[in-house]
């Protein structure tokens, strides 16, 4: 049986710190789906097919990595896509935290499918979605945060 692993996220900017997580998580699993959530409470900088352009730019060369993008609950997408395993990188120990408890509530909704923490580079813990969007907005050099060829200020 191949081992298909989810990796949620809105991705809002792709940062080096998610990639490289994609980059553990390819190495572990057969398939990774990276997967650009729909998320209800956030209001997104970049569109959705911005995101799923620099995703696939930046992971071409993993050829076990697909982009897909999706609405609802990631448990939902990895029981279609017969995923699982969910892959979700954790920086510090808040961030285990909020993964836990999302872990746990999934784990209850989808017993079959499992939460793999993967544990950020301590290079790239401190690189967070929020704080590049507060950069971008005040137009800040954020190209040493970025995946190679990702210019969030092109047209």
């Amino acid at each position: 049986m191949k081992r298909v692993a989810v990796f949620p996220g809105s991705f809002d900017p792709v940062s080096s710190g998610h990639i490289h997580i994609a980059q553990k998580a390819s190495n572990l699993f057969d398939e990774v789906f990276i997967a650009i959530g729909e998320n209800t409470s956030k209001q997104c900088m970049f569109n959705i097919d911005k995101r799923l352009q620099w995703i696939k730019h930046a992971t071409a060369q993993m050829k076990n990595i697909h982009v897909v993008c999706f609405t609802g609950l990631t448990v939902e997408l990895c029981r279609k896509i017969d995923a699982r395993f969910i892959a979700r990188g954790v920086r510090n120990a808040s961030d285990l935290e909020y993964e836990r408890a999302i872990a746990d509530t999934n784990l209850r909704l989808a017993p079959e499918i499992q939460t793999v923490f993967l544990l950020s580079d301590p290079d790239q813990t401190s690189v967070r979605s929020t704080i590049l969007r507060e950069l971008i907005r005040n137009k800040s050099d954020v190209s040493m945060f970025l995946p190679a060829g990702i210019d969030v200020y092109a047209k």
